[in-house]
């Protein structure tokens, strides 16, 4: 008779570590973000599904559904559960899921009532050389978020979520080869993802209406026209290659000190420099009497 090989179980150290199956398309661009840090800790953990029931409490269809943000929004119960099986700090996740409840269009109470429910976390302490980036780089971030959302809350919220992502990933962002780079590029693409969008680009006109040359204008048709002409220029930055953009964006509407412009983007000075040379000369091709520090 044959030799039959035998089969190896379900918990066979093979199956350790396995992917989940994948998101749900329908989960939200927040709750994907931090459900993601969450499945990548599993992975790396190598648990096997069976082992994180043992060690959160919850069932494995529950687990299953949360896994793939299928169904409901989570209560944060479960989701901590999960978090502190994996290690993972708390309070980044904890800031993240409730903005992810938020855009879920939680009700208000609910989301309240599901933080109340798990307490303490304990200190909410990220690593010394994140508390220090953030430091150094929460004004630019929040002006150059401002600058395309228009709203300060809207600014201070995608920069807070910016740098909880960097505390969940920071091991990561710190062996990439270029910290601030990898930084800036992350809140980059939560701030477009949020921008309001004309004609394949993010919409800038509305900054027109914050420049101080139209604020100064007493005459109420002379200033709307400024600012129409000042729109059509800001629409035109708007269109910039993206470095170029946000070299322009930096400097000109922000404010940012020409040579601090760099370490922010995470580019070589000279190469900052050069995206400038070439914004600027494009903008004055096209609007050769305007002035960019207006």
């Amino acid at each position: 008779m044959p030799h039959v090989p035998e089969q190896p179980a379900d918990d066979s150290p093979s199956r350790r570590g396995r992917p989940p199956e994948p998101i749900c398309d329908d989960a939200g661009a927040t709750h994907r973000t931090w459900l993601e840090t969450v499945r990548s800790r599993l992975v790396a953990s190598g648990l096997t599904l069976d082992e994180l029931v043992s060690r959160s409490g919850y069932s494995k269809t529950r687990l299953s559904e949360l896994l793939r943000g299928k169904g409901y929004y989570p209560g944060w119960e479960i989701t901590y559960s999960v978090v502190k099986a994996l290690d993972i700090p708390p309070w980044p996740v904890r800031r993240l899921w409730t903005a992810a409840a938020r855009e879920a269009a939680k009700d208000p109470a609910w989301i309240k009532n599901g933080l109340q429910a798990v307490q303490p976390l304990g200190p909410d302490q990220p690593p010394t050389a994140h508390f220090g980036f953030t430091q150094a780089m929460n004004r630019p971030y929040t002006a150059y978020a401002r600058a395309f959302l228009q709203e300060d809350q809207r600014a201070r919220r995608v920069v807070g979520e910016t740098f909880d992502i960097l505390w969940l990933n920071w091991d990561e962002a710190t062996t990439s080869p270029d910290t601030p780079r990898h930084a800036w590029q992350l809140l980059r693409s939560k701030v477009m993802a949020r921008a309001f969008q004309r004609d394949g680009h993010p919409d800038l006109r509305a900054a027109a209406f914050h420049t101080v040359a139209q604020a100064r204008i007493d005459d109420l048709a002379e200033r709307m026209a400024r600012i129409d002409k000042l729109a059509g220029f800001f629409d035109t930055i708007a269109c910039l290659p993206p470095d170029q953009m946000d070299v322009t964006v930096l400097r000109y509407l922000c404010g940012i000190h020409p040579d601090a412009v760099h370490g922010i983007v995470g580019l070589p000075q000279a190469i900052a420099h050069t995206l400038d040379h070439h914004a600027r000369g494009a903008l004055n091709g096209l609007y050769p009497h305007t002035d960019t520090q207006e």
